[in-house]
């Protein structure tokens, strides 16, 4: 059926814009639904970058104005009113209650648990909009606009029922003129909210409720029927709080209806604001998408790089009176490029539902510089100004819609910013030519291009930042993106288990795309679902069908996004239970239809710049043009789609035989702990500071409990496979010592663990780009974390980072050199590995092999050229007594140190690796006598006269965030071999926005190492 016929509120174009782009609205329920049915999204967030927005209620009558929500006084009370207290907007209803004193903060010791009485019960908020409608004039039309509810709700004003709604990733915007009293005080605005847990439990008794046959975490069974976050319910890395609460900002939007002609000259600079002075217009979505033409046609052919770009822009707009001669005008000020008026039809003057326009024009190829990944090239972004110019009619009682008194000619404009560039994912089969010519094997490819170029995706996986999204702050994020850039990443994957990551504060919150458009880092997104089979109900589809379209409409215009994937794992899962159970067949036509068409289907109306995946970890395709999945349809031998490796059996942890031969691996990870100081913010007893401790064990959610039982049962799985590794590979603390500096050993030693074997992957994936794997991918799991507990993280809650963020600096180098060690044949090959798009001269590798005194026992320097996007072995040798280890040593004394340098673009590049012949187990470490120096601007120089230091480790002090730079290379480092004679001089670059404490001491930075597991601290180290 075509969109017009679904929905009559779209406005023909004429014949300058294309009617192919056409958009369809979003479906809107605003019916009451049944007290048992009740579930609530909400939110709202106002910031002081947005001095246009008006926050309070001006004197005069407002005709038009954007009145934030988080002005009013809000409210909160329990379903019985035994609990009522203060509220806020945006929030959620546990940081009301901390506020308020009545719990304390969630993340401390077991609140998980013990504030579970919260998740049971349904809560209300409730507001006077008298505050915002006192001085609207008569004739104004009052809209709310809400960001996001969390997430099963019933939304009333004046005491009138306005609207039930049940899906968190929704926007919602109700026309409230009739409801609210201007001189009277009735204009209370209630949201109330019901219980997830409570609705889910409700919803999956429905007799047409098909429960999904596979494991879940903590609230099982029911979040596959609620559009929420699905890790609110639980996760193996985080807890399970389902909150709830108007979680995004919220507004008052007032229209005019008076003809009072309004010609900005200066651009809002944002589509929200320009619902001010006397403007009729609300923006309600504004989409912008950058993509070369015919793209729109066939957006699965890969685009022709000289045609010209293609500028296109949709608005969704609601007017509080008929606009006539309308038309839209897009411009690139930096470019002195400006379309002419594009023709759009009229707009209806309604408020009920919005209208949506589309208009584009061409800018030729070589007339804006092009976006690329920060690794790359330079993020070149532009500002766009987007002008709406119409003509106000008054619309005669009688008369139609054309039948219009003609008035003066008015506009609204904004500013977006935004970046040109090409990105695609290549599915299609590797030729006969590349199989015999290149040496690859047959196959799928799976990789993606940038503005015509195939690169390397360097990088790791996201999870939601807090358990509490109200509480985040652009701060908080950017800092994790920047902390990505400093690491080499070039893309981070959202995973689809989470939430859809905002764009700006404004309406978000926080910004997260625009950050990564100005970093320079690839978002790889993805649509909420995650590691279930999902139901089609069509109440849910219903659901759905708004929430993705919205989303992805607002995401287009972001150069970061790489593309979007249907959901997480769940491909897999379905193959294994197609296979597994008698009615199998029964989920993968479920499947097929949920993921390879109807998702598909919306992901691709309303954009055509980048791809469309059903999964996270997918078989890839057996056709894009009709979209067919590949799933075990599948030829021995050959290699499709991307991959995943979660071994916890950490003596195949540096086994290249258990690593997948994948054209692109997209998840794997290995679980630590947090630092000690990590933990310092989440115990609150002394006696917690152990490995086993009761509560310690009770934030190790891996493996899943699936249950509600506490503490997790089987969390003693999870820690004895750190302790296992650790006792494998290093030099283990002690399991039965309580003091605090063994628990922080314990801590510091899983992750050096984590670091050592996430590097080893790193480079054996890397290594692949030059063999008949083809590999040109790597995004370990997982970035962040959502709280001070066992997980997969390099960077810790608070922002510090992790062994690993500093081991993926070295293993993301755009030059690696590693040392390939295959025990089972005592074979070892060293590879110089480029990640560059044109060929590397003159690479230079010194090869040193130390005692572990520190004495250097030989030394030789090696040169090679690289090729793009290649490896070049430039040592092996078989036999490790014989031929590998220096003449008379032992393989238990000795290690090797492998140090490029190269040049690349002028830049002088480097990197180090170590390789030990044995495991650090068996290793009789030295005191290595450190010393640790200060010096100004927080800068530290660290020796050891005694020995070598291994993983070398200097902690900064509780209260601080910031990363260790290396004085003399400029690049992060921290975890390192520390030689006697080769001091390292390290400065510490604080982030003072998000550190308590401004100016740390210099005394209070300590460091570590891995002899620290067998002696006691006090004698560790001196300073000065």
């Amino acid at each position: 059926m075509l969109h017009s016929e679904r929905h009559p509120m779209w406005c023909a174009v004429t014949s300058s814009v294309r009617p192919d782009l056409l958009m369809p609205d979003p479906i809107y329920n605003s019916d009451i639904k049944p007290i048992g049915l009740r579930r609530l999204f909400t939110g709202g967030i106002l910031t002081a970058m947005w001095p246009s927005l008006v926050v309070a209620a001006l004197s005069g009558l407002v005709s038009a104005e954007v009145l934030s929500l988080s002005t009013l006084h809000w409210s909160l009370h329990n379903q019985n009113g035994s609990i009522a207290v203060p509220g806020s907007v945006p929030s959620q209803v546990h940081l009301d209650l901390v506020k308020a004193g009545i719990i304390t903060e969630p993340l401390l010791g077991i609140n998980d648990f013990t504030e579970r009485w919260v998740i049971n019960d349904n809560w209300t908020y409730t507001a006077d909009l008298t505050p915002l409608t006192h001085n609207i004039a008569p004739d104004t039309k009052a809209l709310l606009v809400f960001y996001g509810i969390d997430t099963i709700a019933n939304i009333s004003v004046a005491g009138k029922p306005l609207a039930w709604v049940s899906n968190q990733f929704q926007q919602y915007t109700y026309d409230i003129s009739d409801l609210i009293s201007r001189n009277k005080n009735n204009n209370n605005l209630t949201v109330s909210l019901e219980s997830a847990y409570l609705y889910g439990l409700n919803v999956t008794s429905r007799p047409d409720a098909e429960i999904s046959p596979t494991a879940d975490f903590e609230y099982t069974g029911i979040r596959q029927f609620i559009r929420k976050t699905q890790s609110d319910f639980g996760w193996d890395w985080g807890p399970a709080f389902v909150p709830s609460g108007i979680f995004k900002p919220a507004y008052l939007v007032t229209l005019s209806t008076n003809p009072s002609p309004r010609s900005s000259s200066t651009p809002a600079s944002h589509p929200l604001l320009v619902s001010s002075g006397s403007s009729p217009v609300l923006i309600e979505e504004s989409a912008l998408e950058i993509l070369k033409r015919g793209q729109n046609t066939a957006p699965t052919v890969p685009p022709d790089e000289s045609a010209p770009w293609v500028v296109n822009v949709t608005l969704a707009l609601r007017s509080s009176t008929p606009l006539t001669s309308t038309s839209i005008t897009i411009e690139f000020p930096e470019l002195k490029v400006k379309s002419s008026p594009l023709k759009i039809s009229n707009i209806a003057g309604s408020v009920a539902k919005p209208t949506f326009v589309n208009a584009h024009f061409e800018i030729p190829d070589g007339v804006p510089q092009r976006w690329f990944p920060h690794n790359l090239g330079t993020p070149k972004l532009y500002n766009a100004t987007i002008t709406l110019s119409f003509t106000r009619s008054q619309q005669h009682s009688s008369a139609q819609p054309d039948d219009t008194d003609a008035r003066q000619q008015e506009s609204v404009s904004f500013t977006t910013r935004t970046g040109f560039r090409t990105i695609q994912l290549i599915q299609t089969p590797y030729s006969q030519a590349d199989v015999k010519n290149r040496g690859i094997t047959s196959g799928d490819q799976w990789h993606f291009e940038i503005n015509g170029k195939a690169f390397y995706s360097s990088g790791t996986n996201i999870i939601p930042f807090d358990p509490f999204y109200a509480r985040m702050t652009t701060e908080q994020v950017r800092w994790v993106l920047e902390s990505a850039v400093l690491s080499g990443q070039n893309m981070l994957r959202i995973w689809g288990g989470g939430i859809y990551q905002p764009s700006d504060e404004l309406t978000g919150g926080y910004d997260f795309y625009s950050a990564c458009d100005e970093l320079g880092i690839l978002a790889w997104s993805e649509l909420i679902f995650s590691d279930a089979l999902y139901p089609i109900n069509d109440f849910l589809l219903e659901s759905i069908d708004p929430e993705v379209r919205q989303n992805v409409r607002r995401v287009k215009r972001h150069p970061s996004n790489a593309q979007w994937a249907g959901g997480n794992e769940i491909e897999g899962i379905v193959i294994s239970i197609n296979s597994s159970l008698p009615n199998g067949t029964h989920y993968l036509n479920e499947y097929q239809t949920l993921f390879g068409e109807f998702l598909h289907d919306i992901v691709y109306e309303e954009q055509s710049s980048v791809a469309y995946t059903d999964c996270s970890t997918t078989s890839g395709v057996l056709s894009l043009d009709p979209y067919v999945i590949r799933y075990a349809n599948k030829t021995f031998g050959e290699i499709y789609g991307n991959g995943e490796r979660y071994n916890y059996d950490a003596s195949v942890a540096f086994d290249y035989s258990t690593y997948p031969l994948s054209r692109f691996m997209n998840e794997f990870g290995f679980h630590s702990m947090p630092s000690f100081y990590s933990w310092e913010e989440a115990l609150t007893s002394p006696s917690d500071f152990s490995f086993n401790s009761p509560v310690v064990v009770s934030r190790d959610h891996h493996p899943p409990a699936g249950s509600l039982a506490f503490p997790n049962p089987n969390a003693p799985q999870g820690q004895q496979q750190m302790a296992s590794a650790v006792q494998l590979w290093l030099p283990a603390p002690s399991l039965t010592s309580t003091s605090n500096h063994t628990f922080a050993q314990w801590c510091f030693s899983t992750q050096v663990f984590q670091s050592l074997n996430m590097v080893s992957e790193i480079a054996f994936y890397r290594r692949g780009s030059g063999l008949g794997e083809h590999n040109l991918g790597s995004l370990v799991w997982q970035l962040n974390d959502i709280w001070q507990g066992v997980s997969w993280s390099s960077i810790e809650y608070s922002g510090r980072w992790k062994v690993l963020q500093y081991g993926m600096t070295n293993a993301f180098s755009p030059l690696l050199v590693y040392p390939f060690w295959t025990a089972s044949s005592e074979t070892l090959e060293v590879r110089v590995i480029s990640d560059r798009l044109e060929p590397v001269k003159d690479v230079g590798v010194e090869f040193s092999w130390f005692e572990w005194n520190g004495k250097k026992v030989s030394s030789q320097t090696v040169k090679t050229d690289v090729g793009p996007l290649n490896g070049s072995v430039i040592w092996e040798g078989s036999g490790l007594e014989a031929n590998i280890l220096p003449k008379g040593s032992k393989k238990e004394d000795v290690f090797l140190v492998l140090s490029l340098t190269a040049n690349i673009g002028g830049k002088t590049v480097t990197n180090e690796q170590v390789f030990t012949p044995v495991s650090l187990a068996t290793v009789t470490l030295p005191d290595p006598h450190v010393h640790l120096t200060h010096g100004s601007n927080l800068t530290f120089k660290v020796s050891a006269s005694g020995g070598v230091a291994a993983f070398a480790w200097i902690d900064h002090p509780a209260g601080t965030v910031g990363y260790f730079v290396d004085t003399k290379t400029g690049l992060p480092s921290n975890g390192f071999y520390l030689i006697p004679g080769n001091d390292r001089t390290l400065r510490f670059v604080i982030n003072t926005a998000l550190s308590k404490v401004k100016n740390p001491d210099p005394v209070d930075f300590v460091v570590r190492s891995l002899f620290d597991n067998t002696y006691e601290w006090a004698k560790l180290v001196s300073y000065s």
